[in-house]
């Protein structure tokens, strides 16, 4: 069912003062400018590249394309449907991902206020802790990418590798959060609520990755894909291998106090919430309403007696990792974003004590 229209509070224009000519466009309350309609969003769909947003497209039933000054080149419409469901493709790795959401935060064309944000994408996956095409929403978003480096080949003796806190001295000193992007923490409550919803959601599985991860000697790699909740760890390397899958859990504990347990590997997550973070500080969204949702479509490191470049090759050549990995985020992700269409009286407000009424 559609929004009922609401009345609006004004906002200030959100475009610079000489840009066309004064008129500002997609503003409400600007002085002397144009009035543009500001679309009502009850769910908000992330995804980075067209793999992933493929299947949400098709499941959500898009009715409206609305073009956005910013959003990526390759995808520079965000779609909605008459649920006030909408789906946008950032592009993938940190740059983009930043970019194209701060483009939709700052547009003045979408009300975000009460807004609920599904970030939804494929990752690297721990065999530790979920199987390929399983769905993991998290608790906290690490990044990966903010320390320094030492090639292995000249670290200091008895250090496990050689990546180590900005201005530490050694790689078990938690540093200081100076970037203010190190770690995100996801709300808990909208996380129990998906985990509620979706946990039994059954999801897509093929014998050819049965076959591929009966290789693992861990359970959770050789059981079929679930719906898990465990941590992801942003990136924009493309990386591998058992050592630096020992760093990612290492990295992971370190920089959430023992609180974070790794499970999956992307680029964009951090970048992301730290757009939302930010837009929750401009009063443009409420960041307790951001969920974010990895399936996995390969494992981060090999079975044994697999090399790692051996495991690239051999997981790239899958031809249902990526494709199960995508669709399953539908399976998982579309109960919460139903629940919260289907009951909105109920969620208008914040996240309700009982999601499944």
């Amino acid at each position: 069912m559609p929004l009922s229209e609401r009345r609006l509070a004004p906002r200030p224009c959100l475009l610079p003062g000489l840009l066309l000519g004064l008129i500002c466009i997609g503003c409400i309350g600007c002085a002397g400018g144009v009035q543009a309609a500001v679309r009502p969003v009850r769910v908000m769909v992330i995804n980075m590249f067209q793999l992933e947003a493929a299947p949400w497209l098709a499941a959500l039933g898009a009715t409206t394309e609305i073009r956005v000054p910013g959003l990526s080149p390759d995808y520079p419409v965000v779609r909605c449907n008459d649920a006030d469901v909408c789906q946008m493709t950032t592009g993938m790795g940190h740059a983009n991902a930043a970019a194209a959401t701060m483009a939709l935060v700052y547009s003045g064309m979408f009300d975000l206020r009460q807004t609920y944000f599904l970030i939804a994408g494929i990752a690297g996956i721990d065999p530790a802790r979920a199987t390929i095409g399983s769905a993991a929403w998290a608790r906290y978003a690490v990044d990966g990418g903010i320390a320094h480096e030492i090639d292995p080949r000249e670290m200091p003796h008895g250090w496990v590798d050689g990546y180590f806190g900005v201005l530490t001295e050694s790689p078990d000193r938690v540093p200081e959060f100076s970037y203010r992007t190190e770690v995100f923490r996801l709300d808990e409550a909208l996380l129990r609520a998906a985990l509620a919803l979706s946990g039994t959601s059954p999801l897509e599985d093929s014998a050819e990755l049965a076959a591929y991860r009966a290789h693992y000697r861990e359970p959770a790699a050789r059981a079929a894909p679930g719906v898990v909740a465990c941590d992801t760890l942003s990136s924009d390397t493309w990386w591998a291998g058992g050592r630096l899958g020992e760093h990612a859990r290492h990295w992971t504990q370190l920089l959430t106090q023992g609180a974070g347990v790794y499970c999956t590997t992307q680029q964009e997550d951090n970048a992301t919430l730290n757009v939302l973070t930010r837009g929750a500080g401009a009063g443009l969204l409420d960041f307790e309403r951001v969920a974010v949702l990895r399936s996995g479509s390969d494992f981060d490191r090999p079975y044994p007696g697999q090399s790692v470049l051996a495991s690239l090759h051999a997981q790239l050549a899958l031809a249902d990792g990526g494709r199960i990995a995508a669709d399953n985020l539908v399976h998982a992700g579309l109960p919460l974003v139903q629940a919260i269409v289907a009951h909105w009286a109920l969620w208008r407000n914040g996240v309700p004590a009982n999601p499944t009424p």
